[in-house]
């Protein structure tokens, strides 16, 4: 299945070592996350692609019907209610579909991480943690595991093998902070390795954050050359 989705892709001026895919929130759009590269304060020695993909506009129950960019259906503030598994799955094979193409490019599948914030992480940890190879990471910020019990049927066999960064703020009021510290203990009963770590902060991204995902990007791509 060839990719289809809509991308910004921000590539170094060298040749890339690996690939980032990084999925917005709902509601947002690809260059939401775009202005981050900057930020992250990579070494001259991990030259990165960044794909940021733009999730398909769609009518979400929770916001009265109003089609926005999601890449499922929320039907309830309480996000395991009702939850959207056939969208789930749909956004799932567009992001697998967006591996697939990164390969095409030349990168292994231990050179690409898969990152989001809110519904992007989401998808991010489902198609990581279901995907037939071992991936260099997968990072979600604000976020948590939705349909997890059907999840469970369809692991990879890698998922021991994959680095997970999740990253949370005290007082998010979209995704309750027991949400991400179920889907840390979840990830941990499967024998993921699994980093969480929270700041003071509501449902946003914060300079120290930014900070953390550069150092653990270094250490996904580079291992102990970072140190």
């Amino acid at each position: 299945m060839e990719a289809t989705t809509n991308t910004v892709e921000v590539n170094p001026e060298g040749r890339a070592v690996g690939s980032v895919i990084w999925l917005h929130g709902l509601g947002a759009d690809a260059n939401d996350f775009a202005p981050i590269v900057k930020e992250l304060n990579l070494p001259p020695n991990l030259p990165l692609r960044f794909v940021f993909p733009e999730a398909k506009v769609r009518p979400i129950s929770v916001n009265g019907g109003v089609s926005m960019r999601g890449w499922y259906d929320i039907r309830s503030l309480d996000l395991t209610f009702q939850e959207d598994e056939n969208g789930v799955d749909d956004s799932v094979n567009e992001i697998r579909s967006l591996i697939m193409a990164e390969k095409k490019r030349g990168f292994s599948s231990k050179q690409i991480v898969l990152a989001g914030f809110s519904q992007g992480g989401a998808i991010a940890l489902q198609t990581g943690l279901r995907f037939k190879e071992p991936l260099a990471g997968i990072l979600g910020l604000s976020t948590y595991l939705p349909v997890a019990d059907s999840l469970a049927e369809k692991l990879s066999a890698y998922v021991s093998d994959i680095p997970v960064l999740l990253v949370h703020g005290l007082f998010d009021p979209v995704v309750p902070l027991q949400l991400a510290q179920q889907a840390k203990a979840q990830l941990e009963a499967w024998e993921v390795p699994v980093v969480f770590k929270t700041y003071p902060m509501p449902h946003s991204v914060c300079a120290e954050e930014i900070g953390l995902i550069g150092k653990w990007l270094e250490r996904a791509f580079l291992g102990e050359q970072s140190e």
